[in-house]
């Protein structure tokens, strides 16, 4: 069952990209991430109140800075999804296991004492360099199509994303509850997104164009739903490892919305490059999984 909720909670979050990608078509990006961040609020407090999980938290400053930290890397995917093919830039976000895998190795380098052997790093290095291998491969064509800007945006979602996923680890061992922590992150979005609307001003209201907010809001929500369920089950049944390399499955759910719905055209090249950062990613996930065993669910 962990597995049926792990693939369940990347077709949610593949479908959310799709209703992103529509939906940018007649919002700006700051917009969408405030509604995403509303309807978040709205969906996480009653979820909440329904388990009876206190919203009370004793580190408002540490969610206030994985907020920023988290918001910058939404808003970045955001913009990525409205200007790249969505299987491309569900690729580049998902690199963030791959991006978490080279901080740990190199802290370790850094940390590491002389004299004293430890075990080899050489097969994760190559893993993280065969990833950026495929990035290069995925971007080749974007450059061709005069995609670079929005590809490079991309790429900082994953690395923002790592960064927010650490942070998220921290609040987890203070041991503050998953409900909480994507709270917040709730709040943080509703907060940035308005006051990205400040300077990016409001788009003309229609109500038919409307009508694709709510499930954004609620994919999101629902999706992160399945995918703490899913890492909750693994842990009681030794699949961890699995479960999270599952998630990958959303790369290739996008990969065919993008074929049906929206027509992409993604050369031989970036569909090698793709598939070279899955593996990549898979074997940095093991790496994540080893250094830290008990770690949360990823958001996105």
């Amino acid at each position: 069952m962990q597995a049926v909720w792990m693939l369940l909670s990347s077709f949610l979050f593949a479908t959310m990209g799709v209703v992103v990608k529509v939906a940018s078509g007649y919002f700006n990006s700051a917009e969408l991430v405030f509604y995403r961040g509303v309807l978040g609020i709205v969906f996480m407090a009653s979820y909440a109140h329904a388990r009876g999980t206190s919203l009370r938290t004793s580190v408002p400053a540490m969610h206030a800075w994985r907020s920023v930290i988290g918001v910058m890397s939404l808003s970045a995917w955001f913009y990525a999804i409205a200007h790249l093919p969505l299987a491309t830039a569900m690729t580049l976000n998902y690199m963030s296991s791959v991006w978490i895998a080279a901080f740990l190795v190199g802290g370790a380098l850094m940390l590491g004492k002389s004299g004293k052997k430890g075990p080899s790093q050489g097969p994760l290095v190559l893993a993280i360099l065969s990833s950026f291998a495929g990035v290069v491969m995925l971007l080749r064509p974007a450059m061709d199509q005069n995609q670079m800007f929005a590809g490079l945006i991309g790429l900082l979602s994953g690395l923002g994303a790592a960064f927010a996923y650490m942070q998220v680890m921290a609040i987890s061992r203070m041991g503050e509850p998953e409900t909480r922590t994507v709270f917040y992150f709730a709040v943080g979005t509703a907060v940035a997104g308005a006051l990205g609307m400040l300077f990016t001003g409001l788009s003309p209201w229609n109500w038919r164009h409307a009508l694709w907010l709510p499930p954004l809001g609620l994919l999101a929500s629902l999706g992160q739903m399945c995918m703490t369920k899913a890492y909750s089950m693994s842990e009681n049944h030794g699949a961890t490892l699995m479960v999270a390399n599952l998630q990958y499955a959303g790369i290739v759910f996008s990969a065919l919305y993008g074929l049906l719905v929206f027509g992409d055209n993604i050369p031989l090249v970036g569909w090698a490059g793709m598939a070279l950062i899955i593996v990549s990613a898979i074997a940095a996930t093991a790496l994540r999984a080893r250094a830290a065993p008990n770690a949360p669910a990823e958001e996105h």
